[in-house]
């Protein structure tokens, strides 16, 4: 009988976030192998996997607590996004906790391992994400719209108003600043109708279902991604997999996909340098070039059959590696 896995994730399908598209994807490439399901929390009480994967050190710390406590000798993985990385492991005692709790520990970029206390780095590995290849799209000649994306849902951790207020400063008559993601926040939401309302320059679209997001982006000119935390942007790779460059906030999380010496980093929060960035990218061909190159050269890293076997090494060293043991806390 193959070995049960579950995966914990507090973002489910409905939530159409990273977090969720990271679970179901694992889910699918651990699925060749092994029993899998997919599940928002894991209670004592519940059947317990042969090992359990949990998303998010701080929202999943209940279901990795009472797992660790109730079967001590069965291993757990626990992976770490942005909110763990840059903000929770600083400050939160379950998101801590949870890193000492954790077998084995999954970042998903370089930035990562950097982030985490040194005693933890060993049973820490990075596996990057991935997204299928698309075709890349052949504009025409001349476009009648020069169309940057930024897809993410509206909330703090994403600045939305960078890239809202980066319409403001664009004057290339053909650019428009198109805005894929649900509104998480009245706020965001306010600011984003409020531009839709002064002109036709930003254009919310509100959220879309992943194909389509996809689509949407592969005829992108450039996509742009004004985060304040990341733990390893699927945005990212979905441009980088179907040949659009990326404009994309200088914070760990970003480098760590896109490389140090990646040429279109803006300043977080700077608007004016993303709409610089952007009228750059138009105006000056050697630049979009260097930007498409150096997008290329990063996205064989990116690639499904890469972090199915990553992930299957990983899960396979769990499952079979015996006796287990829990790293002392």
């Amino acid at each position: 009988m193959a070995k049960h896995i579950l995966i914990v994730s507090p973002a489910l399908a409905r939530a159409n976030n990273g977090n969720w598209q990271t679970a179901s994807r694992w889910a699918r490439f651990l699925r060749t192998a092994y029993d899998v399901a997919v599940t928002d929390a894991w209670r004592a009480a519940d059947r317990a996997p042969d090992l359990l994967i949990a998303l998010h050190a701080r929202r999943s710390a209940a279901s990795l607590a009472a797992f660790a406590d109730t079967h001590p000798d069965k291993p757990s993985l626990l992976v770490l996004t942005g909110t763990d990385l840059y903000r929770d492991i600083h400050d939160s005692s379950e998101a801590q906790t949870s890193l000492q709790r954790a077998a084995a520990l999954v970042v998903l970029q370089e930035d990562g391992i950097v982030q985490l206390p040194p005693a933890l780095r060993p049973k820490a590995r990075v596996i990057h994400q991935s997204a299928p290849a698309l075709r890349p799209y052949q504009a025409p000649a001349r476009r009648r719209h020069h169309d940057v994306c930024m897809i993410g849902h509206l909330r703090d951790e994403k600045d939305p108003l960078t890239f809202i207020r980066a319409a403001n400063e664009i004057t290339h008559p053909a650019v428009r600043l198109l805005h894929i993601g649900g509104a998480l926040d009245p706020a965001f939401e306010a600011a984003a109708r409020a531009a839709m309302a002064v002109g036709p320059r930003y254009r919310w679209l509100g959220a879309l279902p992943h194909a389509q997001a996809r689509q949407r982006l592969k005829r992108c000119h450039a996509m742009a991604i004004t985060s304040k935390m990341e733990g390893g942007a699927n945005v990212i790779i979905e441009a980088l997999t179907c040949g659009v460059p990326v404009l994309a906030s200088d914070i760990g999380g970003n480098r760590g996909m896109l490389g140090p010496d990646y040429a279109g980093y803006f300043p977080l929060g700077d608007a004016g340098a993303l709409a610089r960035l952007v009228e750059r990218s138009i105006a000056d061909q050697d630049f979009l070039a260097l930007l498409r190159r150096q997008c290329a050269a990063r996205a064989p890293l990116f690639a499904p059959a890469a972090e199915q076997a990553a992930l299957r090494d990983l899960v396979d060293n769990l499952l079979f590696a015996q006796p287990h043991r829990l790293e002392p806390t």
